[in-house]
């Protein structure tokens, strides 16, 4: 009988050895599988994160795009203001000339009708000419009927 625990205790052992040594050849698989894993998914994290890197460069240079579009139209609307502002200024400029020179025929118009006040006269067909004042209503007035000595036209 100790012959047959013998052989028992040797397949037990044998068993167990075989056991323990597929016990570490699986562990060791296991152990290697699971840093299989962590890899794959450290490289699937990693790739997640350089995808969301990517649409993130992709937004900012959308949005940088965009601003660039902003301020080219801003700056457009710049210059056209500018060009319209230029052109007032020329018009008000122009407009300035043009009151300056009617002040100019104004004042001239003033001085000669001022010169010609001695040759008016209040009457129709006069051959005596009395010095008159016209009013802005249009009314004549006869500033003095004696101040001027009557023509004679036989002595013309």
């Amino acid at each position: 009988m100790e012959d047959t625990i013998t052989i028992i205790i040797s397949v037990l052992t044998a068993v167990g050895g075989w056991e323990a040594i597929r016990y570490f050849l699986n562990r060791r698989a296991e152990k290697r599988k699971a840093e299989a894993e962590a890899e794959s998914a450290e490289t699937a994290a990693t790739k997640e994160v350089q995808d969301v890197y990517q649409q993130l460069i992709a937004d900012v240079k959308a949005d940088r795009e965009e601003q660039r579009q902003y301020i080219m139209e801003l700056k457009e609307d710049r210059k056209h203001l500018r060009d319209e502002r230029n052109e007032l200024l020329a018009r008000i400029d122009k407009t300035d000339d043009t009151v300056r020179q009617l002040q100019r025929d104004v004042a001239r118009n003033g001085r000669m009708v001022e010169n010609m006040r001695p040759f008016m006269c209040g009457r129709v067909r006069c051959p005596n000419r009395i010095s008159v004042t016209i009013s802005d209503a249009g009314v004549v007035n006869a500033d003095n009927d004696n101040e001027l000595d009557p023509i004679d036209n036989s002595v013309l």
